[in-house]
């Protein structure tokens, strides 16, 4: 017969084990919760790497700021005009913790740049704005820290006295569950028909959202930069999804000027569903301004293949 002590150790394991989808549904079955309701709900549940200040308590994961490990004889990336794009962020997927559904590469480094201003007056239709860059360096890549790009000293932009480098901080990451805004809210207005047909069938959205809460309780730490989730709703403008939806329907119905008001909200509005399901925040942080936020998307096909020349960059202005 097994002691009290083995059985708990035995049940410590399996949670250990268990993913957090098997771990959620598990729990909401044992409440008694319909499982059509807890399959429904989960399908629009998603987990994201967050990461902050890194603690003595936890192991470092990459730096905000500072100078980047590029690949010997890679010159540091430069945007559009030819000038060099600040440097934002490094990660080590090797010390990342793996989230559900997040295809991140198991190892090497991803390596973010961004020129909040230039990238925010880019034209939201096209594949890249010139201005944004994402460089992944594969696990055995020999590197070094560069050396700070010629004249980085000079005014690099035009509203704010922004230095080009900023002091390096080490950042620690964890996973949190996150929900889109129209469950949050319990708001489907503007959403698609799907969404609405979705949210009417969650008779027990409340307990569902209550579960999500008890199982992974907010931390007492702030996030500087988040990879996966939803895209955060930031200022007054339409988020990134929307106008992705916009220009692909722009090109799309050129053809068709007389299509009703009407029908062409409801298009818009079906395919910013589509681009939520396909693509996936790559990269969400705050800039060195209290004006600009960053935000790459990128399709999950692309990240699950390491295609990071695929990813488009949304820089949002939080007034």
């Amino acid at each position: 017969m097994t002691s009290v002590r083995e059985d708990a150790r035995t049940v410590l394991r399996s949670c250990r084990t268990m993913d957090r989808y098997e771990r959620f549904r598990r729990a909401a079955v044992d409440r008694g919760l319909p499982g059509d309701e807890v399959d429904a709900f989960a399908d629009q549940l998603r987990f994201a790497v967050w990461a902050g200040a890194g603690g003595p308590e936890g192991e470092g994961v990459g730096q905000e700021g500072g100078l980047p490990r590029l690949p010997v004889g890679v010159g540091w990336p430069s945007g559009g005009s030819g000038s060099p794009l600040p440097f934002i962020a490094s990660v080590d997927c090797a010390a990342l913790p793996r989230a559900e559904g997040l295809p991140l590469p198991v190892d090497g480094s991803l390596l973010f740049f961004l020129h909040h201003e230039d990238d925010l007056e880019a034209d939201p239709g096209t594949d890249g704005s010139g201005f944004a860059r994402v460089l992944y360096v594969p696990v055995g890549t020999e590197a070094v820290v560069a050396s700070p790009p010629p004249d980085h000293d000079r005014r690099t932009f035009f509203h704010e006295e922004i230095p080009f480098l900023v002091p390096e901080r080490r950042l620690s990451a964890w996973v949190e569950p996150v929900l889109p805004e129209w469950v949050e809210e319990r708001d489907v207005e503007f959403e698609s028909e799907v969404v609405k047909q979705v949210f009417d069938g969650l008779e027990h959205l409340d307990e569902l959202c209550e579960l999500v809460d008890e199982l992974w309780p907010e931390p007492d730490r702030s996030s500087s930069f988040r990879i996966g989730g939803y895209c955060a709703a930031i200022g007054g403008q339409d988020p990134p999804w929307t106008r992705m939806a916009a220009a692909n329907l722009a090109e799309r119905l050129a053809g068709e000027p007389d299509l009703p008001r009407s029908e062409r909200t409801r298009l818009r509005r079906a395919e910013e569903y589509r681009l939520i399901r396909e693509w996936v925040p790559l990269a969400q942080f705050h800039t060195g301004s209290d004006f600009y936020y960053g935000c790459f998307l990128i399709g999950s096909d692309d990240l699950a293949a390491q295609r990071f020349d695929g990813m488009r960059s949304f820089t949002m202005f939080t007034e």
